[in-house]
């Protein structure tokens, strides 16, 4: 059999960065067998991986390529995301270094490992131009996240969450094959390109099968997203999480979910707008109440960010309701915009959490006093999260409502406004315990410069975003042209 008739150069070309990645994976995980070097040098290590996989990614970026005979693409929408999760995913391992030496020296090359592992799952989910590729992408994201999760053996918080996590995937794992199974079977193909042909020439064999294996495929996203009623799973996985995986866990595969399903249902799916778009409706409405509502009588600031980030998987859907070139434009800056907000959010609470305390709104309480900057840096990120202006968070929902305005949403668009307000109190809640509230008991934080870094770039990013955010959207709207 000659190989090369099914795997050109131009297809090994273009999953460089993919086999950066795995090579550097392989690499940290002998090193922690054979030599047990010290954490700095596998960080190191991890760090010069995710850089050369950015510069493989950059040399691709401005080129459309069909990769492994259709079953992948690469595009400005794919380059943006890959660059998104390398960036995360980045960041994600510096902000580890310190907070799992302080969690007993749980740090192990494993760990390195299982992050690079995740990262190749979402780049996957976004360059599929094939259902079977985003599921094999969503199962690798999955199982690297189910061992992260339960990462701290000796806690039971930890555990209960990986164990809580792996059971209602797996459960969700079977709708989404069942999904790919009912679409395979009414079209003859898992192509995107060839079901939507399928489904424009009427070539299909039930549409009733067919629809119900839509409904499936969404059902396996919106429990990636914590999308309501999907989302139960989220505050007791954040909670009992390693804070560094909650930072990653709240981010990335958030926007791997989106970034996987908006490119499903545009490519494959763009017949059937009067099936699912009633239903985004709904689901919006219900994610953004239930979220902010739920968020709202949390003490546990995990729980909290585990709600608000349910509640802006709502905001997100506004944008799947959509579906043209300002709102993908729009999704896509949410995207990136929130990922930094909630990364910055995490990395503080990482800083002040010790044991069993740094966690509760009670825990904050007198912080600006003793750690100022920190303090305002938490606020920043609260500030942006609630969609204060001049911050990107403000950008963001602005982007994102316009483009739903534009399509006569009005009605979502003020419920929308009011879960903004709603969430206004949680998050004022940590900013007025900081400041406004004297402590009770002595809290010590650590101030670790590697995670210091990262916040200060996620902050800097932030206040730009919030006051320049055009060249961004420049970004996003030429990633949004792919499908126009």
């Amino acid at each position: 059999m000659n190989l090369t008739q099914y795997v050109s150069l131009q297809d090994i070309h273009g999953v460089l960065p993919e086999i950066v990645l795995l090579f550097t994976a392989f690499i940290i995980l002998s090193l922690e067998i054979f030599v047990k070097p010290q954490r700095k040098f596998m960080l190191v290590v991890g760090i010069i991986g995710y850089l050369l996989a950015v510069i493989m990614v950059l040399k691709n970026g401005g080129k459309e390529w069909l990769l492994f005979q259709g079953m992948l693409t690469l595009s400005k929408y794919s380059t943006f995301f890959d660059l998104l999760y390398l960036a995360l995913g980045a960041a994600a391992l510096v902000i580890a270094q310190g907070y799992l030496e302080r969690k007993g020296g749980v740090l192990r090359g494993e760990y390195y490992g299982l992050i690079l592992f995740a990262t190749i799952g979402m780049m996957l989910m976004t360059r599929a131009n094939d259902l079977i590729i985003v599921f094999l992408g969503l199962e690798l994201l999955s199982l690297s996240l189910y061992i992260l999760i339960g990462f701290l053996r000796h806690d039971v918080y930890s555990n209960e969450g990986g164990l809580k996590y792996l059971l209602l995937g797996a459960f969700t794992t079977g709708f989404f094959l069942f999904g790919i199974a009912l679409v395979y079977g009414t079209t003859g193909t898992t192509n995107f390109k060839d079901i939507a042909s399928a489904a424009i020439s009427g070539n299909i064999l039930s549409q009733t099968l067919f629809s119900l294996g839509i409904g499936l495929l969404l059902i396996g996203f919106a429990f990636k997203v914590a999308i309501v009623p999907f989302h139960m799973w989220s505050p007791d996985v954040y909670q009992g999480a390693p804070t560094t995986v909650t930072a990653l866990l709240c981010t990335a595969p958030k926007a791997a979910g989106f970034g996987a399903m908006m490119k499903v249902f545009l490519v494959a799916f763009p017949q059937q707008g009067e099936f699912w778009i009633n239903l985004f409706w709904i689901l919006a409405v219900l994610t953004m109440t239930v979220g902010n509502i739920s968020a709202l009588v949390q003490s546990n600031i995990k729980r909290m960010l585990a709600f608000s980030s349910v509640s802006h998987a709502g905001y997100l859907l506004i944008g799947m309701l959509v579906l043209d070139g300002s709102s993908v434009s729009a999704v896509l800056f949410y995207l990136l915009v929130y990922s930094a907000m909630s990364l910055g959010a995490f990395g503080v609470v990482s800083l002040v959490e010790k044991g069993g305390k740094g966690v509760g709104f009670d825990d904050y309480k007198g912080l600006a006093s003793r750690h100022p900057w920190l303090s305002a840096v938490l606020a920043l990120f609260m500030i942006s999260l609630a969609g204060f202006p001049p911050t990107a968070g403000f950008v963001a929902k602005y982007a994102l409502f316009t483009a739903a305005m534009a399509k006569g949403y009005i009605w979502l668009i003020v419920i929308a406004v009011l879960n903004t307000l709603v969430s206004v109190f949680y998050y004022v809640r940590v900013i007025v315990s900081m400041y406004m509230t004297k402590e009770e008991t002595e809290l010590s934080t650590f101030v670790l410069p590697n995670t210091t870094i990262v916040l200060a770039i996620l902050a800097t990013l932030i206040i730009l975003l919030g006051l320049v955010p055009r060249w961004l959207l420049d970004i996003t709207n030429q990633a949004a042209e792919v499908f126009s």
